[in-house]
Parts: structure tokens; sequence; C-alpha cells
């Protein structure tokens, strides 16, 4: 299955990284492997996930406040947001 990512995803994908760095080295990529992580157990197990409406789940990150929002066919998992889980939830929405 192909995997892509919406431009804001990786944006916030890229911003939370770099704060993480900023915190503590390492920290930053230990975003980015624990994001590829859940982006990888919804390319296995799509369905799995919790729907956040009728075509679009929720996976969630293990060590950090994040989910990954995706819709999903057959061909391909798009990534529409890295969502933190406790700031203004349903911003994404427009992105479909």
């Amino acid at each position: 299955m192909r995997v892509a990512f919406h431009p804001a995803a990786a944006e916030e994908l890229e911003v939370a990284a770099v704060h993480y760095e900023s915190l503590e080295p390492g920290l930053g990529q230990d975003f980015a492997l624990e994001i590829h992580s859940a982006v990888q157990r919804a390319v296995e197990y799509p369905q799995a996930w919790p729907r956040l409406d009728e075509a679009v789940r929720r996976t969630l990150a293990r060590r950090f406040p994040y989910g990954v929002i995706y819709p999903h066919d057959a061909d391909e998992l798009l990534v529409l947001a890295i969502m933190h889980l406790h700031r203004q939830p349903g911003y994404w929405k427009e992105r479909r």
C-alpha cells in the first residue's frame, strides 16, 4: 500500500519534531520514528483504529500525545494530520 502525507501533515510532523529536538537532543528523532511506527500500524491494520467519522480513522503514537489521522482506501493511506491530542480537535477536517 502506498503512503502519502498531506502537505500540512508533513509540516506538522516537521514542526513537532523540531520542537521535541529543542527540548532534548534525539527526542525529535524519537518523535519522528514513533509517528512513522504509528503510520506503519495503520498500513498493516487500516480498519483496526477508531473512526472519527465515516471515512476517517485515527491511530495513536505511543510515547507522545499525537494521533495520525487518515482516510483509507485499498491503494493508498493518506495521512491528513499529525494531530496533537490536546489541541483543536477537528481542525484537519478541511483537508479531505
